[in-house]
């Protein structure tokens, strides 16, 4: 009743993504809480649950709620949004956030980052072996190639500068980086603030919270600094991807 009602309350795509993540904030954050289960049986994870959600669940349920007006347009919605092209199996998951999701969604984003960086701006190389990473933490015997890839991303200290031109909707990939090697840790939202300012709201410990990208970047610079004071530097923060959500 809800999607049926927001789909018809609030018209605009973009408001209405930000509406419907906004009804999520508090919402437990639990990783790993979602399987194929019972399509295929290699866990008991549900395919579906609103109790807890972590960051990609997030974007996927609000992104699916949005472009949909009824529970099942919904759920096959978020089945197309999670698997490529929406079939449901372990080993057509969207694993890698670079590499699967934001190529697969295509269709529903647009990779702006070396746009809004510029030219010169910082890149890196990815290599993804999904056949190993499928049977090692799956038991999934697949024959699929190494693939490699290069991707471009928006340092932290250049967020401020291109802030004004992200639109509410847009998909944010976190860039962390460590011994050298960088990937997408972290995902979420963009919305706008009060005053039209930009903010990130996304699932992360302990539940979902909407702040301003200034504010989520000191958490985590002040969460790195503790870190290399207890001896036990891990993962940095490099700066972010953004996807446009298409017109």
């Amino acid at each position: 009743r809800y999607i049926g009602h927001v789909h018809q309350a609030e018209p605009d795509l973009r408001k209405r993504i930000a509406a419907i993540g906004r009804k999520n904030i508090g919402q437990p954050y639990l990783l790993n809480l979602l399987g194929e289960y019972p399509f295929e049986l290699h866990d008991s994870l549900p395919m579906f649950s609103l109790d807890n959600s972590d960051c990609v669940v997030f974007a996927e349920h609000t992104y699916a709620m949005a472009l949909s007006q009824s529970w099942e347009e919904f759920f096959w919605m978020l089945q197309r949004i999670r698997y490529r092209d929406g079939v449901i199996g372990v080993a057509t998951r969207n694993h890698y956030t670079e590499m699967d999701w934001n190529v697969a969604n295509r269709w529903l984003v647009t990779d702006v980052s070396a746009e809004l960086a510029g030219p010169g701006g910082p890149g890196y190389n990815m290599r993804v072996d999904r056949a190993r990473f499928l049977k090692t933490r799956h038991n999934t015997e697949r024959s699929i190639p190494v693939e490699t890839s290069r991707q471009s991303f928006v340092p932290k200290e250049g967020v401020a500068a291109i802030a004004a031109r992200l639109q509410e909707g847009d998909f944010v990939n976190v860039i962390s980086t460590r011994n050298g090697e960088y990937w997408a840790s972290h995902v979420g939202l963009v919305v706008l603030g009060p005053n039209g300012g930009r903010h990130f709201l996304h699932s992360s410990a302990p539940k979902v919270p909407e702040e301003t990208f200034a504010s989520y970047m000191a958490r985590v610079a002040g969460r790195e600094a503790d870190n290399a004071r207890a001896g036990k530097p891990g993962q940095m923060l490099a700066g972010f991807k953004f996807l446009r959500l298409n017109d």
